[in-house]
């Protein structure tokens, strides 16, 4: 029994040091990952304007062969010539190269990072490269989550494609400039052509479609708006269509709804009274849905989600919940459909407001996590969104910081979505001014409409428009694993209270309450400070009513 105790006590020491290991390494990031994550001299110097994306897949070779015309502007002089840095993923290769439709381009790679020798451009000039590619095309394993291209069935056996790239990234099916931090100001067309028994669906409005009379038919769609290079995505199946206009904060939305035929019963009620809903709690926290001109549209997808530009994707088996649960715990999301509301939250964090870097997704999967308690909130009540947060808030890992390293398309810790939610949900209750809240969710929409931003303008505009520092506060739930501790004691009529565990000057305001009607404010640090206390305001230090609306550890001393 005692060599027992002992091995078993090794094997946990053994453990507690890997766990350390893994905690304090930091990951090895190689060549290609800082070609993909940074703005190098390559990609720097021009600007994307537009693309025209052209694609014909073939299902049965799971080949695709296409051409995307890049039309950029050169934001820094390159006289003398210089080189222009386009991704493309293996096993696709480039064919050729066109410069303003006329001359032909020398072109190079190495991996996925292809360099394309252009000549020398005026400061200010609008050019364009014209690529044509081909070739096997990446496939995805587990869409959404490995991401790739998807050849696929419906349930009768019939072709189903689309793709899912988000992180992977989009240069894994066509040409473009692989980050996230320039999209197409003018928009982007995608033309699809495909065998005539399909129906083709992307991004925005269709344009036209074209019989060819050779078994094919082809189909354009266009977005007007900037856009993201992953949500610009194909869908290609047995798709049937019905549409309706919506009275949106803005005016008249264009709503279409596209389905696999056998879905059309249940999808034609089913999914309008979920997108209604979202539409009439976002608009009200958020603003004005952000894409009216591309209008809106829900599809069916082989995958369970994704949250692609006017053109969101649905996988989610016409079920509340996420794929049938709750992740809350309390019984609130089984009340309505998880992809519908979170993938279209995406529209507003995400789409309209996007980052520059994958370092900040935070700001996209944080701020949509927590469009699921506005959506809740605004629908079943309040005590119901504090439920649905609190609950969730068991997904919470901790296992690494949710921002990571910038500048090599490196993701942080999947906390992003439940962590992030609920540090919004605590700066929210700490204000204790919903009014005020809503108005900087509203604020970040309008301000940052249609922009690519950085975490810090995020941070700064929240500071700025509460007229409080919460760097410190971000610091903590953003760039550390721990959760802070709130130590209070009571003592001759007074209450001690201090931050502990937690990042220098962490300063989280506390509003506490019971009933909703008793209430006190107080700000701790991480130093002790006291008031005085009534009786009754004693009881509003209760550790459970505290914890349920802050995400911190509640800890009696002394």
């Amino acid at each position: 029994m005692k060599i027992l105790n002992t091995t078993f006590l090794t094997l946990l020491l053994l453990i507690s040091a890997a766990k350390l290991l893994a905690q304090n390494q930091k990951p090895a990031y190689t060549l290609a990952d800082t070609l993909r994550g940074s703005l190098n001299a390559e990609r720097s110097w021009w600007d994307v304007q537009r693309y025209e994306l052209s694609v014909k897949p073939d299902y049965n070779d799971k080949s695709i062969a296409g051409d995307n015309k890049i039309v950029y502007k050169v934001v820094r002089q390159n006289s003398g010539g210089t080189r222009m840095q386009i991704d493309l993923q293996q096993p696709l290769v480039i064919d050729s190269v066109l410069y303003n439709g006329i001359s032909k381009l020398r072109f190079e790679h190495a991996g996925s990072v292809w360099y394309i020798n252009v000549p020398a451009q005026k400061l200010s000039a609008t050019n364009n490269i014209h690529i044509f590619y081909h070739g096997k095309v990446h496939q995805a394993i587990r869409a959404p989550w490995d991401g790739g291209f998807i050849f696929t069935t419906d349930s009768v056996g019939r072709p189903w494609m689309t793709v899912a790239c988000q992180g992977l990234g989009a240069s894994v099916w066509y040409p473009n400039k692989d980050h996230q931090s320039d999209e197409p100001d003018k928009g982007a067309s995608l033309t699809m052509t495909v065998p005539d028994s399909l129906v083709a669906i992307a991004n925005g409005r269709l344009k036209y479609k074209k019989v060819n009379h050779d078994g094919t038919t082809t189909y354009q769609y266009n977005v007007v708006n900037p856009i993201s290079n992953y949500c610009l995505i194909p869908y290609i199946g047995k798709y049937v269509n019905f549409k309706e206009v919506y009275p949106g904060e803005k005016g008249p939305l264009d709503i279409n709804y596209w389905v696999l035929d056998y879905n059309y019963p249940k999808a034609k009620t089913y999914m309008p009274d979920q997108v209604h809903k979202m539409m009439k709690a976002l608009e009200h926290w958020f603003g004005p849905y952000p894409f009216y001109e591309d209008g809106y549209q829900l599809i069916d997808a082989s995958h369970t989600g994704m949250e692609h530009q006017s053109a969101v994707s649905y996988g989610n088996g016409y079920k509340f919940g996420y794929r049938g649960r709750d992740a809350s715990g309390y019984g609130w999301g089984m009340k309505w459909d998880f992809i519908i509301i979170h993938e279209s939250g995406h529209e507003w964090f995400g789409n309209n407001i996007t980052t520059n870097d994958l370092a900040d997704m935070w700001v996209h999967e944080g701020f949509t996590n927590y469009s699921e308690t506005l959506f809740v909130d605004y629908t079943f009540g309040e005590q119901a969104g504090n439920e649905y947060n609190f609950g969730i808030r068991k997904g919470i890992r901790n296992d690494k910081t949710i921002i990571p390293a910038y500048g090599v398309n490196a993701q942080g810790s999947g906390d992003m979505y439940p962590k992030g939610g609920n540090m919004l949900q605590s700066i929210r209750h700490g204000l204790n001014n919903d009014e005020l809240f809503r108005s900087i969710l509203r604020g970040l929409n309008s301000t940052f409409y249609h922009k690519t931003v950085t975490t810090q303008q995020i941070e700064n505009f929240i500071s700025k428009k509460t007229g409080f520092n919460y760097s410190p506060v971000f610091n903590q739930y953003l760039r550390t694993v721990q959760i802070p501790d709130f130590e209070f004691y009571l003592k001759d009529g007074k209450v001690f209270f201090k931050y502990s565990n937690c990042v220098e000057g962490f300063n989280l305001p506390l509003v506490l309450k019971t009933d909703g009607v008793k209430t006190l404010k107080i700000n701790p640090s991480t130093n002790w400070k006291q008031m005085p206390i009534t009786a009754d305001q004693q009881q509003l230090f209760n550790k459970a009513a505290i914890e349920f609306m802050y995400y911190v550890q509640v800890k009696a001393v002394k």
